[in-house]
């Protein structure tokens, strides 16, 4: 069967969920992977009320949706990241505080936990996220950077996350990193770091999105072979690079997404450079057969549009594994 084609809400979550959920059945979504910001997936509501969550789910299903995921970005990224006055836009204040950085940590850790309980409450086994790292600002190595130095971020990343992810073994939820700059791993070399310091835990493994690999040359068909077993979610975003007019590189020139100068830039789902459909034959040969979550963002295009269209590609490219081999029907019975 072709997999569920949903929509991860955190690029909407200015619309309460009232409203967008019929709006996303409208442009063509079978599901949703909530985000835990704006009104849509409240972690510590869901804990304490259980009629919270049953009437999310009428909600959802009222309009012919189902939940496959519950994403927090958000608070994940303050885990390991080095804490600063940017962190506060995207926390709850229960998180922030007082803004002290390892209180901060602690807390972002605190809430992770209580973030895979209030999955599982939910009924829903993945929560795609991201880790935050101590070491991201050492990317360029200078001043010169050790190998040790290094070492000691994905140290600090395996003291901070072991425990978290002790709590999603205990309530049967996998962790889903999406490797993306800025977090502890952010390519194929990194992941392969990240999974050695937590010991290969079980539930810890990756949400795919092609577009954070392709632009940095990082072989995005090859990330879902390499990692086969550990695919426990996939976004589906688009991205083009090459693009700009030669003033800025690939770091970006401190200039805003959208700028024609860029580089590199998401795309609509089909308008930028990542083929799509090498990845739908991937995720066949790997037997992946949860959701294809369109992250939606493309700061040149309106995002009904957008949104409506990169459902329809999706759903009209994705195809099931075969059954037999196609010659199979040569053979003298």
């Amino acid at each position: 069967m072709p997999r569920p084609v949903t929509l991860f809400t955190g690029q909407w979550a200015d619309l309460p969920l009232s409203e967008l959920a019929p709006l996303a059945k409208q442009m063509g979504f079978d599901g949703l992977e909530l985000a835990c910001w704006g009104d849509h997936f409240n972690v510590q509501q869901a804990l304490a009320d259980q009629s919270y969550l049953d009437a999310k789910r009428t909600l959802l299903a009222s309009h012919g949706l189902k939940c496959f995921a519950i994403s927090n970005h958000l608070v994940g990224q303050a885990v390991c990241d080095l804490i600063d006055e940017r962190h506060q836009a995207i926390l709850p204040q229960h998180v922030w505080g007082d803004g002290e950085p390892e209180g901060v940590r602690q807390r972002a850790a605190r809430e992770m936990m209580d973030t895979a309980r209030a999955a599982a409450k939910f009924g829903v086994a993945v929560v795609p996220g991201f880790t935050g790292s101590a070491i991201w600002h050492s990317l360029y190595a200078f001043p010169p950077t050790s190998q040790a130095y290094w070492q000691k971020g994905f140290d600090d990343f395996a003291t901070r996350w072991l425990p978290i992810l002790e709590v999603f073994d205990q309530v049967g939820v996998n962790f889903a990193l999406e490797v993306h700059p800025t977090e502890i791993a952010f390519d194929i070399a990194s992941a392969e770091r990240a999974l050695e310091a937590v010991k290969h835990h079980p539930r810890f493994g990756f949400n795919y999105d092609p577009s954070h690999l392709g632009y940095q040359g990082v072989d995005y068909v090859k990330f879902l072979y390499t990692f086969r077993e550990r695919i426990y979610h996939a976004h589906l975003k688009d991205v083009w690079w090459g693009h700009g007019d030669g003033t800025v590189g690939v770091f970006g020139g401190h200039v805003s997404f959208g700028d024609h100068r860029r580089y590199w830039d998401f795309r609509s789902v089909g308008r930028g450079d990542i083929d799509f459909e090498a990845i739908i034959v991937a995720l066949n040969d790997i037997g992946y057969q949860g959701p294809l979550s369109i992250e939606w963002e493309d700061s040149r295009m309106d995002r009904v549009h957008g949104a409506t269209e990169s459902a329809a590609f999706t759903r009209q490219l994705d195809f099931a594994p075969a059954a037999r081999a196609f010659d199979a029907a040569f053979e003298k019975k």
